[in-house]
């Protein structure tokens, strides 16, 4: 039995960590690796394209830093100005006619390939935001059964079973048989959320023959969180994870990037997505291509068992972290700076963390998403020097607090995180030592390397008789 036990142990491997051997900057650069978010929700430039944009703008982030940098989805958008969130057609990158427009919101196939290959040349790697999880803007109805599900709870019907008309026949018409063969329809697909027959919105299970109904290896949020909108693919059809795993491959290759942002993961079979990242890795020979997952919640407890069952293939950006930020600057001086970072993925798992502090999702607006948990000015930059000059996680920027934008830019703040963004690039080095004096005061220091001096960072909230809530270097 000792004998057993000492060879189970032996050969029990715990997942790799996956900050240490991913790719998260050019090879053989010792600065530290900065992530950039380069967008927003709703912005576009007044004279140039967005890839042309970001194409202007490498060699400065090269300079202050950035080693990878995170662009929204390059696929072709149900409507002319979709963001790609609406996925039509992963395939068309700004090259065919469909949906309206040759280009994408983000400008050509041209233009975004050409600004991929001036960020290599300038040491930034491009990380692939892959929307995989639904569909929209079908090119025809087809007909077929379902039954209605209760929105607050997938798991419960709503209705008797009946037939709708729904849009599910994709036939890309624009781009015909070039690079991807594949036609989806009715059969690639387990939900959807619009009648055609009645002009009516709902959320429709299908059950026509051959259909499984949700995917069980989804999130358990309202019951069964499989579908979030759109027409809900389905991932165990052989034909969908061929198709996938070929455009994982292809669009690689197409960009030179290394790695993905995965959107919406809760909603995907994690099954299917942890072998989707294995065989990508696998078939573009990248063992250490980077690939950072979308998980939307601030609870820990249901986080960490996501990140136990992708077993170190993927890092999450750090949600809980960001809801910390957020309850910090709505308590404003009442917040003890002493619990930030409690229940968060870079205390309990650090080389698992991708850090943020704001992204598109969380803009205070009226056209924001139910995920708006905006971080407060009065709190944005010691959040920012808390993700930049800890020596724990790796940081995301965002493009809205560091770029002049329409939604959320603040000239002050982006000054400042560029200061920040400076102070990582040369002092942010070394083990840190945190100093926990008081509730609206903390601290900690970098105690440098054989190269950098490091540096010591104090964090106040307090307001009264200060101008703002402050931070010392």
């Amino acid at each position: 039995m000792f004998a057993k036990l000492k060879s189970w142990f032996t050969t029990f491997k715990p997942p790799p960590s996956p900050l240490l051997y991913m790719r998260v900057g050019p090879v053989g650069k010792d600065d530290n690796p900065l992530m950039l978010q380069f967008f927003t929700w709703d912005t576009l430039h007044d004279n140039m394209s967005w890839w042309k944009h970001f194409e202007t703008e490498i060699p400065r982030l090269a300079s202050l830093g950035f080693t990878q940098v995170w662009l929204p989805p390059p696929n072709k958008a149900a409507e002319p100005l979709g963001r790609g969130y609406d996925a039509y057609d992963l395939w068309d990158l700004g090259e065919f006619d469909q949906k309206g427009t040759v280009k994408t919101r983000w400008g050509t196939r041209e233009e975004y390939l050409q600004a991929c290959k001036v960020a290599k040349e300038h040491g930034i790697d491009i990380l692939i935001d892959a929307v995989l999880n639904h569909k929209l803007g079908a090119d025809k109805v087809e007909t077929f059964q379902v039954v209605p599900v209760q929105p607050d709870n997938r798991l419960k019907d709503a209705g008797p079973a009946r037939e709708v008309e729904g849009w599910t026949a994709f036939e890309y018409p624009g781009r015909g048989n070039k690079y991807g063969g594949m036609r989806w329809n009715r059969e690639h697909f387990s939900g959807v959320d619009w009648d055609h027959k009645t002009r009516t919105r709902g959320i429709y299970r299908i059950i026509s023959p051959g259909h499984k109904g949700w995917s069980r290896n989804v999130d358990s949020e309202l019951g069964n969180y499989d579908f979030l909108l759109g027409i809900d693919i389905d991932h165990r059809h052989p034909a969908v994870r061929e198709d996938l795993a070929n455009w994982g491959q292809w669009i690689l290759e197409t960009t030179g990037a290394s790695g993905f942002r995965l959107d919406a993961i809760k909603h995907i079979d994690r099954k299917f997505l942890l072998q989707w990242i294995q065989e990508t890795r696998r078939r573009a020979g990248l063992k250490d291509m980077f690939v950072v997952a979308e998980y939307w919640s601030g609870n820990l407890k249901l986080v960490l068992p996501y990140i136990r069952a992708f077993k170190g293939e993927t890092a999450f950006f750090d949600v809980p972290l960001h809801m910390n930020f957020n309850q910090a600057s709505r308590e404003r001086t009442r917040y003890d700076l002493r619990k930030i970072l409690r229940d968060t993925i870079v205390q309990v798992k650090p080389n698992d963390a991708v850090t943020f502090v704001d992204n598109h999702d969380t803009v205070d607006s009226i056209l924001a998403s139910s995920l708006e948990s905006w971080v407060g000015d009065n709190f944005k930059v010691q959040a920012y020097a808390i993700i930049l000059l800890r020596g724990y996680g790796l940081p995301c920027v965002f493009y809205g607090d560091l770029y002049p934008n329409r939604e959320c830019y603040n000239e002050n703040i982006a000054r400042n995180i560029a200061l920040l963004i400076e102070a990582r690039k040369n002092f942010a080095y070394g083990p840190t030592e945190d100093y926990n004096a008081d509730r609206n005061c903390i601290g900690f220091v970098r105690k440098g390397d054989t190269t950098h001096k490091g540096c010591a960072v104090v964090l106040s909230n307090r307001e009264d008789g200060y101008d703002s809530p402050g931070l010392t270097m």
